[in-house]
């Protein structure tokens, strides 16, 4: 698919991801009207299970579930997957959607909610993975682009401003996953744990030293970053 079309309903599959058997039911409804095709997971485990085994194009998750909740569903997905994911809650407090966007929610919707509020969401959401370039980056031949950066996920190789720049293993996988999400702020423990596939554990200075060096490499004045950008206090970012 190119740049520009959109998908199809009928082929847009989305993932209602809710422990409440009525709710999953409600939304499936709603949006099997609306021509979509519709997968169910009642937990956060089911959710992993089927994103593996087939191609999804939107999730709704709830945040409130037993065992896997939606927030470490999403933190989970975001370690390998860019899909668009529109958080539900039942309670209208700040901290629910603080964290589900820091996570890396696109969006946020406070249950009780109306079918054409919800539907409105998904499609603007879709719309925006579809025609402004996340779906055929993520499916293109394993290259990112961004501003002035190149990065070729096979060859890994990565060009800044027509130059090419020479990174270690490491950074590599950092710019990678930092590029795969643009503006999305990532933790220094995400970072690690992304990177390194291990529990982070006092990895602040570890994460931090190999920043520096990716800055050192790709910008043009390191201590005023153009492509990698801090959140203080939260993490870092490339900027879209």
């Amino acid at each position: 698919m190119n740049v520009g079309e959109e998908m199809k309903k009928e082929e847009t599959v989305i993932l209602v991801v809710d422990d409440d058997k009525e709710i999953r039911e409600g939304i499936r409804i709603y949006l099997t009207q609306d021509e979509y095709q519709v997968l169910e997971a009642s937990n956060g485990e089911e959710a992993l299970k089927v994103i593996k085994e087939q191609e999804v194009h939107l999730i709704i998750m709830d945040i409130m579930m037993p065992g896997l909740d939606g927030i470490q569903a999403t933190r989970s997905i975001r370690k390998t997957n860019n899909v668009p994911i529109l958080m539900l809650s039942a309670k209208n407090e700040d901290i629910d959607k603080i964290s589900g966007l820091q996570v890396g929610a696109d969006d946020y919707l406070t249950k009780p909610f109306s079918p054409m509020e919800l539907l409105a969401r998904v499609k603007s959401m879709l719309r925006r993975y579809f025609t402004l370039g996340e779906f055929d980056k993520v499916a293109s031949e394993g290259i990112l682009e961004l501003n002035g950066l190149r990065l070729d996920t096979h060859a890994k190789t990565m060009v800044v401003d027509e130059r090419e720049v020479s990174l270690t293993k490491t950074e590599f996988k950092i710019v990678e996953l930092l590029m795969s999400h643009p503006g999305r702020v990532f933790s220094i423990d995400d970072i690690y744990e992304s990177v390194w596939e291990e529990p982070s554990f006092n990895s602040d200075n570890t994460v931090s030293v190999h920043i520096r060096k990716i800055r050192e490499k790709i910008e043009s004045n390191p201590k005023q970053p153009k492509y990698l950008k801090v959140v203080w206090g939260i993490g870092y970012k490339m900027e879209k």
